[in-house]
């Protein structure tokens, strides 16, 4: 590596040079309904190459129709050669190189999505779909390696620049290679070599299928993370086999689908498994790619310079910002808009079978449907009332396009309930976003006033003095009132209040299970618990028992009971962090009940009518998380005030209270709206 930046130091793979050390692992993205490539996806890949990556890989590519997944890239027939040249031609004029990633899900296909059978190496039941897989037998195992290669001849037709084999994750080739999941007894089973035996014959029909020229990248599971599963050491020992076998490269991840160890959502800290990356490097002399919560260029440095990596992966965080190689040059001094592994638009979007989003980027995905242009001769002079994540989005998408923009903001924060999204443990990230928003905003020239409090007298006086053309309320949403009765006397408090950081007592119960009422438990629940520094002391100087340290990090000085209505809590959480926050939960030792009705607050407690019948629960704080109700006060106070000239429209959590990226994307669209700027379609 040279003494430049190590980032972008050039670096080969096999006889293919790549321009920086930056790449673009594959993503699952649903915007390919039949198998072909479109223009969505072209557009998408495009931007991202225009945005400097060095590699580019393009995936999941289905093999076959088995063990494919909707909304997927197809590599098992001729037909799909043009529309994959037309994308590598695009990336191609963008300066990038780009590989595809050659996938078979095994057990994790599912025949309501495919109508096949899924196959696996052994007829166990799948712990996604809870389906029982077809046993491949050794004539079916024989054909699928020459699927794998004949998907990967067409990658090489199609003029992409390598290939990734999908060896990690969970997915077929996963499976044979596990103990876990591959209890064959014959060639392809039993000792770890036997069951490595299936991945080397697919790279060796790879190499004969494509030459010994022709990049091949495999990418694994640096460790799998469910019980009786590989850990770093056989991912070391399957790393050499394949370095033996003619490999370029390898692609280091984290666990299977399946392993209740997180991995890339919030609560994860940046870069937690490189680890894992430095275990595989230090086993082979060949490049190595590191991956997962790798969140910002300076810490992909770090990796780099340490020598725990050759290469560094940036899905998610180029997701949500395409032009983050450039901004890590240098050669684009807007600020980086940071991905917040909130999974909101990217996985839990994948999970419901609908395109990817991004909660930070409303144009990922949409790139060839959305243009923002300058408004120059109708540019507005706007007033944005409200700076939570609607009204800074709109503040800042419409500033790029030259209108005069200011924000008043009635608080002395910035970023609405992105503060209280921020709150609870291990969901700091959420503060980076309203950070990127803050500075964008500066830096396009938009005037922002805190505690600036917005009526219909002191817009009518802005309107006449500044001569404001547009009013954009983004007031958000205001909590609702108890629906149960409260004994007079008896205060409830606020789950917003609460997460802002209002002081309860030790025995605090919690009405209303939905993502807020959750996030408040663990808000409470984490307080006076062992910090990561005391908790690194205590381990270090062995002060404490495993068992104590594990019951410090836990058991906090408050007592949180949770209180739902329905027969579960977090009901609106996403599926990709609902499971990990529930854990959380049972950890912290917050009690949950369900299926309980709150008959009434009184003064020793809640009174509660449940499946066992009525009883009352003691606390010395009742918290109400019971949902909230957009705040149209300011909008129905101005009605039929404002002189005909000037328009007002009303944006997010304002107009029906919903999830953050919702707010952020009504907000891009409002500024779309402005001048001539508007959809342009492609």
């Amino acid at each position: 590596m040279s003494n430049q930046d190590p980032l972008f130091s050039p670096i080969r793979i096999g006889k293919m040079e790549l321009k920086n050390r930056i790449v673009l692992p594959a993503m699952h993205l649903n915007y390919c309904p039949d198998g072909e490539v479109t223009e969505r996806l072209i557009e998408f890949y495009r931007v991202r190459a225009r945005g400097g990556v060095g590699l580019v890989i393009v995936g999941g590519c289905g093999i076959d129709r088995v063990g494919n997944t909707l909304g997927m890239i197809q590599l098992d027939e001729d037909r799909y050669i043009p529309g994959l040249q037309r994308l590598v031609e695009a990336v191609h004029q963008e300066g990038a190189k780009v590989m595809t990633q050659l996938y078979q899900a095994g057990n994790y296909a599912s025949s309501l999505l495919t109508g096949n059978q899924p196959v696996a190496p052994s007829p166990l039941p799948s712990k996604l779909t809870k389906e029982i897989p077809h046993e491949l037998t050794v004539e079916e195992i024989k054909e699928l390696v020459q699927t794998f290669a004949q998907a990967a001849v067409r990658t090489q037709k199609a003029g992409f620049d390598g290939v990734e084999i999908l060896a990690g994750t969970g997915y077929l080739i996963s499976e044979f290679l596990s103990p876990a999941t591959n209890k064959r007894t014959d060639e392809y089973g039993g000792d770890l070599p036997n069951r490595m035996r299936f991945a080397l014959e697919i790279m060796a029909a790879i190499r004969q299928g494509v030459g010994p020229d022709f990049p091949v990248v495999v990418r694994i599971a640096g460790h799998d993370f469910i019980p009786g599963g590989h850990t770093n050491k056989e991912a070391r020992t399957f790393a050499k086999a394949l370095a033996a076998a003619g490999v370029d490269a390898i692609n280091v991840t984290g666990g299977w689908h399946e392993t209740l160890v997180p991995q890339i959502t919030m609560n994860v800290p940046p870069a937690a498994f490189r680890y894992l990356v430095r275990g595989i490097k230090q086993a082979v002399d060949l490049p190595v790619f590191a991956s997962n919560r790798i969140t910002t260029p300076e810490l992909a440095r770090d990796i780099l310079t340490s020598g725990d990596a050759d290469l560094v992966g940036f899905a998610r965080p180029i997701l949500a910002d395409p032009n983050l190689p450039l901004k890590a040059q240098g050669l684009d001094p807007s600020p980086l808009r940071p991905c917040v592994a909130c999974n909101q638009g990217c996985l839990d979007h994948v999970f419901r079978g609908i395109p990817v989003a991004c909660l930070v980027n409303a144009e990922a995905g949409r790139e060839a449907e959305l243009k923002v242009r300058r408004a120059s001769s109708s540019s507005r002079k706007v007033l944005v009332v409200g700076a939570g994540p609607a009204g800074l989005e709109f503040a800042r998408a419409a500033s790029s396009q030259g209108h005069n923009i200011t924000v008043w903001e009635k608080s002395g924060l910035l970023g609405g309930q992105l503060n209280l999204a921020a709150a609870p443990p291990d969901r700091q990230d959420f503060h980076r976003f309203t950070e990127y928003l803050a500075q964008a905003c500066k830096a396009q020239g938009v005037n922002i006033y805190t505690n600036q409090e917005a009526d219909v007298e002191n817009i009518l006086a802005g309107i006449a003095e500044e001569g404001f053309t547009d009013i954009i309320l983004a007031t958000g949403a205001l909590p609702m009132a108890p629906p149960f009765p409260v004994e007079e006397g008896v205060g409830i408090a606020q789950a917003w209040d609460v997460l802002a950081g209002k002081e309860t007592g030790e025995h605090v119960v919690i009405v209303g299970g939905g993502s807020v009422g959750v996030e408040t438990a663990l808000y409470l629940a984490g307080q006076g618990t062992l910090d990561a520094e005391t908790l690194r002391f205590l381990i270090v100087n062995q002060a404490e028992s495993t068992e104590t340290l594990a019951r410090l990090l836990f058991q906090g000085r408050k007592r949180v009971t949770l209180v739902e209505m329905t027969k579960g809590v977090g009901r609106d959480l996403g599926s990709s962090t609902r499971w990990a926050m529930l854990a959380d939960l049972q950890r912290h030792q917050v009690k949950v009940l369900t299926n309980t009705m709150v008959k009434a607050v009184r003064a020793d407690g809640v009174w509660v009518e449940g499946p066992e019948g009525e009883s009352l629960i003691p606390g010395d704080t009742v918290v109400a998380a019971v949902g909230s109700v957009a705040n149209q006060e300011l909008l129905k106070a101005l009605q039929d005030k404002l002189p005909a000239h000037v328009t007002l429209q009303q944006i997010g959590d304002a107009t029906k209270p919903a999830k953050v990226l919702d707010a952020v994307h009504a907000g891009y669209k409002a500024a779309l709206s402005l001048g001539r700027a508007g959809y342009a379609q492609e």
